[in-house]
């Protein structure tokens, strides 16, 4: 179709939490202020979700509803069948308003308070505060840095699977921040400790569709057929289509008694059964007709990603930009600026007027870090790249 990714669409009056509600998330922040924090894109919508949502809203209905329709599993089964050769039944999908809401529900009904749960940060902030919140004891099994390349530390993670309280695993898969797309070996290796401890693992693989040119995702699932009863994934439309306000996840659950317990608790006691009618609708045409506008993102992005690389070396010469395999998000090394996080926020929010996501909020492991996002119209992550680094390397080359 060839859509227009350079032009910016004007938010005002859209409700956006992102350019609208700056000020409720960072109180200095002023109208001129560029947000490249919260996880959603800056592109126009796909023409065939849009025109989707068009006719739905011309039938002029909009009560109660419900996704369990042989159309909605055709499109969202066919999606994970034809991106991953994954096959889904459609008696294993439950609906979920987040994949974050999800973590909660499924920490709550699979384990007890104290119970430990397997994290590895630095990692998506609300995998730590969910484990808290719900009671249950975090268990950091941190990724290790090496040159700016992150592993996983298997001997670390096998000594804390061990552990007679730890019965939870949260995977982050594609990982954000860092941008890993995990191998097939590292989420084997992974698998079989977690499995042979008698751990259940959460896959979080919202990201698993943003992926640069060359780089394959693996759902973790497909590689243990046998042990998928242990194996709980959480997907969804959000990150993919940048739908996220239409708040469905699809969480794939292939044990009956942990489905059972599910309905019980969030569709029973919450009484949270069905997505919204238009959410519907979106999802469908996402996954149906969406492919088209997603490759032209994806190429999108590899261009931003490229061009993030040459000016940070140009222009911020000492940072160190983490190979971004996955997602839209830049994980960034600061620290041989030798700022403090104090610093570097002060300087990048309140001089520079660009909102960025602080790496200390994914864990300590992220200090001196910063998350940027890079969906969004090359100018606008010039400028943003640009404020940045007039402020972090004053002496350097002007863009």
């Amino acid at each position: 179709m060839g859509y227009d990714l350079d032009s910016f669409i004007d938010p005002s009056g859209t409700n956006s939490i992102k350019w609208e509600f700056m000020s409720l998330f960072a109180p200095n922040a002023t109208e001129k202020a560029i947000p490249m924090w919260v996880a959603d894109m800056d592109f126009p919508c796909a023409e065939p979700i849009l025109a989707a949502l068009h006719r739905r809203v011309d039938r002029q209905i909009f009560g109660y509803s419900t996704h369990r329709t042989a159309e909605y599993f055709r499109a969202v089964c066919g999606w994970y069948q034809h991106r991953f050769n994954w096959y889904v039944n459609s008696t294993d999908l439950v609906y979920s308003p987040g994949v974050v809401p999800a973590l909660s529900y499924l920490i709550h009904i699979l384990t007890e308070p104290g119970d430990g749960v397997i994290i590895q940060r630095p990692v998506y902030a609300p995998f730590s505060s969910v484990i808290e919140k719900q009671g249950r004891t975090l268990v950091n099994n941190p990724l290790v840095n090496r040159g700016g390349y992150y592993v996983m530390d298997f001997d670390d993670l096998e000594r804390k699977a061990k552990e007679p309280g730890t019965k939870l695993m949260l995977l982050c898969s594609p990982h954000n921040p860092v941008g890993r797309v995990w191998k097939g070996d590292e989420l084997k290796k992974l698998g079989q400790i977690c499995l042979e401890n008698d751990l259940l693992i959460i896959s979080d693989e919202i990201h698993c569709d943003l992926v640069r040119k060359g780089i394959k995702h693996t759902p973790l699932v497909t590689l243990f057929p046998e042990h998928k009863n242990k194996i709980i994934t959480a997907t969804a439309p959000s990150k993919t289509f940048n739908i996220a306000g239409m708040h469905l996840s699809n969480i794939i659950i292939h044990d009956r008694k942990i489905r059972e317990k599910w309905l019980e608790y969030v569709s029973g006691q919450l009484r949270l059964s069905a997505p919204d009618p238009l959410a519907i609708v979106a999802a469908q045409a996402a996954y149906c007709l969406g492919e088209e506008w997603l490759e032209e993102v994806l190429a999108y992005l590899d261009n931003n990603i490229s061009f993030l690389e040459s000016y940070l070396q140009e222009h911020l010469p000492e940072a160190r930009c983490t190979p971004l395999e996955g997602t839209y998000l830049a994980w960034v090394d600061l620290r041989a600026y030798g700022y403090t996080q104090e610093e570097l926020k002060e300087k990048i929010l309140e001089e520079a007027q660009v909102l960025i996501e602080e790496g200390t909020i994914f864990g300590e492991e992220g200090k001196g870090f910063i998350r940027i996002n890079i969906a969004c119209p090359i100018n606008i992550l010039k400028e943003g790249l640009k404020r940045i680094a007039g402020v972090l390397n004053p002496k350097g080359k002007e863009a």
